[in-house]
């Protein structure tokens, strides 16, 4: 009889375990799932003074300088001492494209990208007329937790020359974002069209656009302008 009891105790004793196990493990699941979720939606990013609930492809007046010294490079190889980094990040609508440019040795990079100056009003407005622009760094550009595509091209000096100032041309000469015609896709397909690549119909989502942007290139990551520009 003492026997059958002490079995009983040892039977509760490992069932008691494996219960308390199971909850830690059902614990650490749920906390790295939370962290999972909360790295995927932008709207649990930090909060600034824009509001990223309503936050779209257009950036707020607000949004960080063109310069800044994030890390220029997502690969371990330099194919060529300058670059322009075309690249998609996730936003509360559709995402937004931009790009990245400046030289590998270096942190620092510029970003430029076609945007509506100001926040979610202008942004609306925007698929119906067209709307002030702003052509800097937006909110989450500097962010490699929002990114979602990017097709980097390396130059060298003198092209990367060029290029870099036909960028800066680009964002002094548009004034004015609209939705379906002068929205971010169609500014760097521009930029992409002036390096002599081929660049997709403006009118696909950033990510896509990306992709597209590298299959139709063949993905070639070195680029040399036509003598005529």
């Amino acid at each position: 009889m003492a026997r059958v009891i002490w079995e009983y105790r040892d039977l509760r004793f490992i069932v008691g375990i494996a219960i308390f196990a199971a909850s830690v493990g059902s614990a650490s699941a749920q906390q790295v799932a939370a962290r999972a979720d909360l790295q995927q939606r932008p709207d649990t990013a930090p909060k600034t003074s824009i509001n990223s609930a309503t936050k779209t492809a257009a950036a707020a007046p607000s949004s960080p300088p063109a310069t800044s010294d994030a890390k220029p490079a997502r690969g371990s190889s330099v194919k060529g001492p300058y670059y322009v980094d075309f690249r998609a990040r996730t936003a509360a609508s559709y995402g937004h494209a931009f790009v990245w440019y400046g030289k590998t040795s270096q942190r620092a990079v510029e970003v430029a990208g076609l945007h509506p100056a100001g926040d979610t009003l202008p942004y609306i407005l925007g698929h119906l007329m067209f709307v002030p622009s702003e052509t800097g760094a937006s909110y989450g550009d500097l962010d490699e937790q929002y990114l979602t595509a990017t097709y980097r091209v390396y130059l060298n000096e003198a092209d990367a020359k060029k290029v870099f100032a036909y960028i800066k041309h680009l964002q002094a000469t548009s004034p004015v974002w609209n939705a379906e015609t002068t929205n971010c896709t169609n500014f760097i397909g521009r930029i992409a069209s002036f390096m002599g690549l081929k660049a997709p119909f403006h009118l696909l989502k950033p990510e896509e656009y990306i992709n597209k942007l590298r299959a139709l290139n063949g993905g070639r990551q070195t680029v040399q302008l036509a003598a005529d520009r």
